[in-house]
């Protein structure tokens, strides 16, 4: 196949930072999706309905007018969330979720929850007004190893969510284990989850052997193979619990490459090209359209898009970096050729 015309995609977990940054990355995101829900972990993080309609202006203010594109808002879950604040957000049209970071989990996750059972009252009032719940599924635990913190968080937290709030929607984003893949399966249709670029094309190989390469390094870190074929396998198998979702996750260049780094990979300069070589490769680029562009609407009870994108089997060269000198961003395979473009 030299040509493949899907619906326009949408990104359900993104990162387009705020300032300088925002401005450097969001054409990017714009450019392929029509739509992306915007992660809130911003420093301070927006927690309420008026910080997220204030960042929203900025972001809207910084979509290049040739691109049609509609920023989907998140609040920060944090302690002090009230159920008044589920009842606020479930009432304005440009809050589609709250993010659940456990504390210290990721990038400016400082401020998130420490103990699930303190935002119990949050959660069912998000399954009352039937708002969302994104969640980071790791646990922090110094003595949990870091390659196991997502099966962890599957079983001793997620698990208990998903009993105690049946009806709750859920999505586990950016999953990295069979042990999710298989959790999300089995469970009814209110749960479904985020596949990310990264894990489907690496395993932790990528980031290890040879030396540590700062660009692969991501939260939740890359996996071994076999979880991620069992990740290919739920992207490719046409379930509809399955969706497209980034992380792309910008960070200037010398913060990434210095002594302690950053975790988050960038990948909205080529997101699309980069699932449809997982797909191609996998022959299975007929589901492609199912997964980016029809079930995140579905689940989230939005229309699917009517417009969309043309993939051509043209290689191209990633740059070097994105954004000025001062503003530099590397993306993810940055001086490597991709195999599609989109016209």
């Amino acid at each position: 196949m030299e040509k493949l015309i899907i619906t326009r995609p949408d990104d359900w977990h993104c990162h387009v930072r705020n300032g300088a940054m925002l401005k450097t990355v969001l054409p990017y995101t714009a450019r392929q999706f029509a739509r992306a829900i915007i992660m809130p972990n911003l420093k301070p993080p927006v927690t309420t309905v008026a910080e997220a309609l204030v960042y929203r202006a900025e972001i809207v203010q910084a979509i290049p007018e040739h691109l049609d594109f509609t920023p989907l808002m998140t609040l920060y879950l944090t302690p002090s969330t009230t159920p008044q604040d589920v009842k606020d957000a479930s009432e304005n049209p440009y809050i589609v979720a709250f993010k659940y970071y456990p504390a210290g989990a990721t990038t400016n996750s400082d401020a998130g929850v420490s103990a699930v059972q303190q935002i119990y009252p949050v959660l069912e009032a998000m399954q009352q007004f039937d708002v969302p719940l994104l969640i980071h599924g790791e646990v922090t635990d110094a003595d949990c190893d870091i390659f196991d913190r997502e099966q962890v968080f599957i079983d001793t937290q997620l698990s208990a969510i998903v009993r105690d709030f049946p009806a709750l929607r859920i999505v586990l984003e950016h999953v990295t284990t069979q042990a999710a893949v298989q959790f999300v399966t089995a469970n009814n249709a209110n749960i479904a989850a985020t596949i990310t670029p990264q894990h489907l094309l690496y395993n932790r190989n990528a980031l290890l052997v040879g030396g540590i390469k700062p660009h692969y390094y991501c939260l939740p870190i890359l996996k071994r193979e076999q979880h991620r074929l069992a990740l290919v396998n739920a992207a490719i198998s046409g379930n509809p619990k399955f969706f497209l979702g980034t992380d792309s996750a910008p960070h200037l260049t010398h913060l990434k490459e210095n002594h302690c780094g950053c975790a988050g990979c960038f990948s909205a300069h080529a997101a699309i090209e980069l699932y449809a070589e997982v797909f191609e490769d996998n022959h299975a680029l007929d589901k492609l359209e199912g997964f980016a562009s029809f079930y995140g609407a579905d689940f989230y009870r939005l229309p699917r898009n009517t417009g969309t994108i043309s993939l051509t089997k043209r290689a191209w060269t990633v740059p070097e970096y994105y954004g000025e000198k001062q503003n530099q961003v590397t993306p993810l395979r940055a001086g490597e050729s991709l195999r599609w473009t989109v016209e």
